[in-house]
């Protein structure tokens, strides 16, 4: 009996110091955690927006890119293997100035066309998805391997891959026509999603299943404005997540479609800015207990048709855990006004403190995963031909 009492004075020892550690953080820096921002640049120096962004407003991690939209030309954050390490680099010294732990770094490397890391700048050729499957397992293992180490020499902690999208619509043009779907069969398509989800656990590298609850029958591009796959849309879509969110050895991070489909939320809410589709569905009845990231909010999906106040609190109030934004395809989105604006909203009751806490919570947990040795800014030596500094 005294042994029992002790177990649960221990348990309410820790919970209640939980507790106090969790409200000695300020909210703002848990609110910045849930940001993961786009910038531009292949260099960074202090003055640089984004470095005041995780300096200040402690963001939560960027997202890299090779194209730029604005300009359309291939010079947004990736030049070659070593520039690129460099920036990962100068980027984790900045943020572990101020924070315990360090920044999501993520990337779309997909393999085939969606491929941040190409041939033409040093980095291993890639296939697609749907070129893999053909290939068989072995190939996919060898590319799965390959990948994770690229991704592990650079710097880069999170591969928004694998896609686990079923090929059912073939003439699809976000998924079936680029190839990035491995299968139209549920099973295969899980298959292969776990060996490359293998891989990058093995290599200390974060992924993150694509796109909730399925975008493979879609016949639209939420890149480009409304999608609706009420009547496309099939059941086994979800049988990826079904089978691989239980196993620990599994990614655990799901982005979130800009989606529509009624039959999975009578109110029309993409499955984003979905309660139904990210909590009731998701989390309760697939058991997911992860960090759930959205798809980029500046998707036309979402700003043709919700302003950035109500798509921020509408994807808060869904379960998201992390909001994206590219700033590839809208005008750049200051940190500041977001994590301002969420704030307020905690402020006037629109958004519970308790919901925030929860994402902060999942965030941390995800990031003591991550493995990294600190390097000073100092010890950074310019790449050839290159200044120390760049904007």
């Amino acid at each position: 009996m005294r042994l029992l009492k002790l177990f649960f004075c221990l348990i309410f020892f820790v919970s209640n110091s939980y507790a106090a550690v969790m409200k000695e953080i300020p909210l703002k820096e848990k609110i910045g955690q849930m940001l993961l921002i786009g910038f531009k640049g292949t260099k960074i120096q202090a003055s640089d927006a984004i470095v005041k962004a995780i300096v200040a407003q402690q963001i939560g991690g960027v997202i890299l890119f090779d194209y730029d939209f604005g300009t359309k030309t291939y010079d947004r954050n990736i030049q070659s293997p070593a520039q690129l390490k460099n920036l990962t680099q100068q980027l984790q010294s900045y943020a572990m100035k101020n924070a315990t732990y360090p920044l999501f770094i993520g990337i779309d490397y997909e393999g085939g066309k969606v491929n941040r890391l190409k041939e033409s700048y040093g980095f291993p050729a890639t296939l697609s998805a749907a070129d893999i499957h053909e290939r068989g397992e072995e190939t996919a293992r060898q590319y799965a391997k390959q990948m994770a180490k690229i991704l592990q020499e650079v710097g880069v902690n999170i591969n928004f891959s694998p896609v686990v999208d079923i090929n059912v619509n073939p003439d699809n043009p976000v998924i079936g026509k680029l190839a990035r779907s491995f299968s139209d069969d549920p099973k295969e398509v899980t298959k292969y999603a776990r060996i490359f989800s293998a891989a990058y656990k093995a290599n200390n590298i974060l992924c993150s299943y694509k796109h909730f609850p399925g975008h493979g029958s879609s016949t639209g591009d939420t890149h480009s404005g409304f999608v609706d796959v009420t009547e496309t849309w099939k059941a086994y879509e979800l049988d990826p997540y079904a089978n691989l969110l239980p196993q620990s050895d599994d990614c655990q991070m799901v982005m979130t479609a800009h989606v529509v489909h009624y039959k999975l939320d009578s109110k029309g809410y993409p499955a984003s800015l979905s309660y139904e589709m990210t909590t009731q569905l998701l989390r309760e009845k697939l058991h997911f207990n992860g960090v759930v990231i959205t798809d980029d909010l500046q998707m036309k999906a979402i700003t043709d048709n919700y302003g950035l106040a109500d798509a921020v609190r509408l994807a808060i109030n869904a379960g998201a855990d992390i909001l994206v934004f590219g700033n590839q395809l809208a005008s750049m989105q200051d940190p500041r006004e977001i994590v301002e604006m969420i704030y307020q909203d905690v402020q006037t009751g629109k958004i519970s403190v308790e919901r925030i806490d929860e994402s902060y919570q999942r965030i941390i947990k995800l990031k003591q995963q991550i493995h990294m040795t600190p390097i000073k800014i100092d010890s950074l030596l310019p790449l050839a031909g290159e200044g120390a500094e760049g904007g």
